[in-house]
This record gives C-alpha cells, structure tokens and sequence, in this order.
C-alpha cells in the first residue's frame, strides 16, 4: 500500500467527534435513555471519547459497552478458520435505549449490519444511531450513518486508515492506495 494523504490531524478528529456529540444530544433530545456501543477495535475509542464529550456538555454520564461483531460476519468463513473472537460487553439492560452504535469507517454497511445483529440478540433497544468517524462511500446494503465526521468519496482502490491515539499512539485519518498484487 502506498500512503496518498491526511485527511484528518488531530485537532480535525477532535473537531469531528466534539460536533457528532452535539448532534447526538441534540437529535435525542438530552441523554434520558442514551447509551453509546463501540465496535471492536477503534469504535470503542471513539464511543469512550464521544461519552466524555456528551459527560462534559450535558453534566450526566451515559453508560458505554463494547460489542465483537466476530461471529456475526457475512464473511466468517473467509477470514480463517479460527477468528479472532473478543470481548461483548454490555453492562446495562438495553431495552428501551437509544443506543448510538459507534465505529471507526462506513464503507460497505457489513459491518454496520453484523452489528445490528449482534446488538439485537443483547437487548430491544428503542432506537439504534449509527455514528461514524469516516464514512466512504460504496454501500452494499441499504445502511446510513446518522452521525458522520467526515464524508469522503474514495475509489475501491483506496483505503481509510483511522488512527486514534488509544490504539495507534496518534489520530490521524488517512488515505492509503493498494497496490498492484
């Protein structure tokens, strides 16, 4: 892969989630009933930071869980024959929530959908938000975020690395173009 360019610095990733906070607050009217779901691995960064800013403005903690879409995937069988399984952890009953599912990149909506999934069989929530850092274009199945950072038209040859300083030491959204193989 060769690097293209930064789409998103530091100060434009904090920028990004500081405004999704908002609007979540915003389109739920306060935080009665919220609660924040990250995938496995960046969303979970991204939803504990979106819980503090949400914290910071409303003065009221919003409960956060950690959910593995592993064995939810449309392409288990491809990845291996022994997938990488982590943890779900969702410490609160989700019935009745409005659950604002967080990852890092929309791209095909698989992902979004396997996450539905799993979330479903945790709980019936009253509404479920899907908040993205980096939504790319490409969508396979009829999925939207409610929540974007930033809209960013790619190619299929390209691909949107999302770093965060929990997981990569920086943050950073970068553009990559995949080689000829």
């Amino acid at each position: 892969m060769t690097f293209k360019s930064r789409i998103l610095n530091a100060d434009e990733v904090r920028r990004a989630l500081t405004r999704i906070a908002h609007e979540v607050i915003e389109k739920n009217k306060g935080t009665q009933r919220l609660c924040f779901v990250g995938i496995h691995t960046r969303g979970i960064s991204l939803a504990k930071r979106l819980v503090e800013l949400v914290e910071r403005f409303e003065g009221q903690r919003v409960p956060m869980g950690i959910l593995d879409i592993t064995l939810y995937r449309d392409d288990l069988t491809e990845i291996g024959l022994q997938p990488r399984v982590r943890e779900t952890r969702i410490p609160f009953d989700l019935n009745g929530k409005a659950v604002v599912l967080v990852d890092d990149v929309l791209y095909t909506g698989r992902t979004a959908r396997a996450a539905l999934d799993a979330l479903i069989d945790q709980g019936r929530p009253s509404r479920i938000y899907l908040a993205v850092l980096v939504d790319r274009g490409h969508r396979e199945l009829p999925i939207r975020a409610d929540f974007v950072g930033k809209n960013l038209p790619t190619s299929r040859s390209e691909v949107v690395k999302v770093k965060t300083l929990e997981d990569d030491g920086e943050d950073a959204v970068e553009l990559w173009e995949v080689g000829e193989t």
